[in-house]
């Protein structure tokens, strides 16, 4: 289960000002850069469905030149709901009751069906008289084409690229262009990771499509392709260093240091083995017992160096090598 807030707050909240710069540049005219505050999170309830719910992400901060406040209220709906207005109106009104200052609403729709335009305001009307005629931006991924942000030097289009409009045959492709914009960018080791961890998450290949990522890496310039090269290598990296962490987890709920390093070894050899899977496709009884048999370590080099085997014979070629 792909835990969609999560993501997209972690997003947001590292790279807010280039969110902003991506969709929004006016609102950078007027807002002090150095004065943005994230708020905690504000638990309110959802007047159309009855549930309680937590604002995604809300920002406070200063207009330019002045002492004069406001607030910036984003909200990523990642599946379609009825009556979405009037919860973002909700929370616009409790927000201004909370802190007593305005808000500027924006939604961000991330799923991927349907694709029709989403409403974009909340009206109360009668006849005679308009009460609410509420409006908020709306950021509506999956009508939004990839190309028009591949040649955008900024972090969040390199990300957002992987929810966008994107076509099954440009799958391999729009995941290459993700992370060579990303190789451009020369961010810390951190932000790489987070950014390339959302493009994997959103645009997570199989086996065909794989292959078509590597024959498409291999057309780009030197440099580039080394660059791009290294960060699916940290990606995968940090994929098995949170295998660890998992594993060293469920090790602590055995409390034994044998529990522990059992559980570290298993997790980290459970996501080796979906890596060849992806990369080679069905992982037989004789792979699964020559994996079993290797170390935590030997299996965290095997994960890297899955990256540049296309076949089984390739695999079994690398054991084969490794000292007995």
């Amino acid at each position: 289960m792909i835990d969609h807030d999560r993501l997209f707050k972690e997003l947001l909240t590292t790279f807010f000002v280039e969110f902003l710069e991506l969709f929004y540049p006016q609102v950078l005219a007027y807002l002090d850069r150095d004065s943005i505050e994230f708020l905690d999170k504000e638990l309110f309830t959802d007047v159309s469905q009855g549930e309680t719910h937590l604002v995604d992400v809300v920002v406070k901060a200063r207009y330019r030149g002045s002492t004069a406040c406001f607030l910036i209220h984003v909200e990523n709906q990642a599946k379609a709901q009825t009556y979405f207005g009037r919860r973002m109106f909700g929370y616009c009104g409790r927000l201004m009751d909370t802190y007593d200052l305005d808000v500027y609403p924006i939604a961000i729709f991330s799923f991927d069906e349907p694709k029709r335009p989403e409403p974009d305001s909340y009206r109360m009307e009668f006849p005679d008289l308009t009460v609410i005629d509420f409006r908020f931006r709306v950021i509506q991924l999956n009508r939004l084409s990839w190309r028009d942000f591949v040649n955008r030097p900024n972090p969040v289009a390199s990300a957002l690229m992987a929810k966008m409009k994107i076509a099954k045959a440009d799958r391999p492709k729009v995941k290459l262009e993700c992370l060579r914009l990303l190789a451009t960018l020369q961010l810390n080791p951190a932000k790489m990771r987070l950014i390339s961890g959302f493009v994997d998450t959103y645009l997570s290949l199989n086996r065909r499509e794989q292959q078509v990522f590597e024959q498409e890496l291999e057309t780009l310039p030197q440099e580039e392709r080394t660059e791009t090269l290294e960060i699916v290598t940290s990606w995968m990296r940090e994929g098995i260093k949170q295998g660890r962490k998992e594993g060293r987890k469920e090790g602590r709920q055995e409390g034994r240091e044998e529990g522990r390093q059992e559980g570290v070894h298993k997790a980290v050899l459970l996501f080796v083995q979906r890596l060849a899977a992806g990369k080679i496709g069905t992982v037989d009884a004789e792979l699964v017992e020559r994996f079993e048999s290797l170390t935590t370590e030997q299996l965290q080099d095997l994960g890297v160096a899955l990256l540049r085997f296309e076949s089984r014979s390739e695999v079994i070629a690398y054991l084969d090598a490794l000292p007995k």
